[in-house]
């Protein structure tokens, strides 16, 4: 462990920040606490370069807290579509539904009321009361962690609780009673722009001479990694079924489990039992169907290896398929619906084919 002074890391990152740290972001304009709410719950799990334009559309579209809650649930989901992890935001709206009832349609300002929303937790709400409001409130992402664990030579899975605990430690210890908010912009972009997973650029550190991964050699190996399972893998078969105008079948998924409430296409474990399952749920009679290219889509807990098969000039008959809530979509309606990105890529893939 390090025996550094805490007492010059927050000096030297701050003077490094002012330097070269990121100030033209998004969100960083026009800064009030909803706009550092929706970056934060953005960059969980995803880079800054692939949330900015995401940023910029939703925020066009849903300006405020009090636009969010009121949204289409399917608007919400479409502006989101391609960012997965969709359970981001589904609990972004259900959090600004609780603000509009709960809290004057507003963020609230306490952490921990803050933490108990839907999909917030300690970590999110101390990053948007300090870059909202200038409080001093410790952060815990990614980035942090990692700066963390190699300044201080933390060893074990930050992701286990007794790890979590000392990398808290150490961020509440760090973090200034002044600037706080530029302090918390500065560690999360030392993290995304040196301290980074592989070729940290350690020579270009403003802290590196206190960090022990640096001087012991340990970059590599800190933070330690989650013990590594192998992940297994589930297999479906996914109906592409087109009517005579050309539009496709779509069927809104369950509220919990993968993809929960997006639109997505009608699964089947096997192809031969397609003509079957389209005619007893959606009321569709077609012929037989074309295989398209297999593709495998990850998840964080298993491999969804995906075989299509297009079924084209699909009819359909008075029929009412039981829980199934379904629908033709064609084009633009497409657009603007929250889809899954494999399942759009596909339909999108099969717009340009000759």
């Amino acid at each position: 462990m390090t025996t550094a002074p805490y007492d010059d890391f927050a000096p030297a990152l701050l003077a490094w920040y002012d330097r070269h740290g990121r100030k033209d972001l998004p969100w960083q304009q026009a800064r009030n606490a909803y706009r550092v709410w929706l970056s934060e719950v953005m960059l969980q799990q995803t880079q800054v370069r692939t949330v900015i334009p995401y940023f910029e559309r939703f925020v066009a579209a849903l300006p405020t807290l009090a636009d969010l809650a009121a949204a289409p649930e399917d608007q919400v989901l479409a502006l989101w579509s391609g960012l997965g992890y969709y359970s981001r935001a589904r609990n972004l709206q259900r959090s600004a539904r609780l603000c509009v009832e709960q809290h004057g349609g507003e963020l609230p300002r306490d952490l921990e009321a803050l933490s108990a929303l839907p999909g917030i937790g300690r970590s999110t709400a101390a990053a948007i009361l300090a870059q909202a409001f200038g409080e001093r409130h410790a952060i815990l992402d990614g980035n942090v962690r990692r700066v963390l664990a190699r300044w201080h030579g933390v060893f074990g899975w930050p992701g286990a609780s007794a790890t979590q605990r000392a990398l808290w430690q150490h961020a509440d210890a760090h973090t200034p009673h002044a600037r706080v908010a530029d302090y918390t912009q500065a560690i999360m972009d030392l993290g995304a722009t040196l301290c980074t997973r592989s070729k940290p650029r350690c020579a270009d550190c403003p802290v590196a001479s206190g960090c022990v991964a640096w001087r012991d050699g340990l970059t590599g190996v800190l933070p330690q990694p989650k013990p590594r399972r192998d992940l297994p893998t589930r297999a479906t078969t996914m109906l592409v079924v087109r009517d005579a105008s050309g539009r496709v079948l779509l069927e809104r998924r369950p509220p919990t489990g993968v993809w929960a409430r997006l639109w997505s296409l009608p699964e089947v474990d096997d192809a031969t039992d397609a003509a079957g399952h389209l005619h007893a749920r959606y009321g569709v009679r077609v012929d037989g169907g074309m295989p398209l290219a297999p593709f495998v889509h990850t998840f964080s807990h298993y491999h969804l290896a995906v075989t299509p098969a297009l079924f084209a000039g699909a009819r359909t008959t008075p029929h009412i398929a039981d829980g199934a809530e379904h629908d033709w979509y064609a084009g633009a309606e497409l657009a603007a619906l929250g889809l899954p990105a494999p399942v759009r890529r596909l339909l999108e893939k099969l717009e340009e084919s000759p």
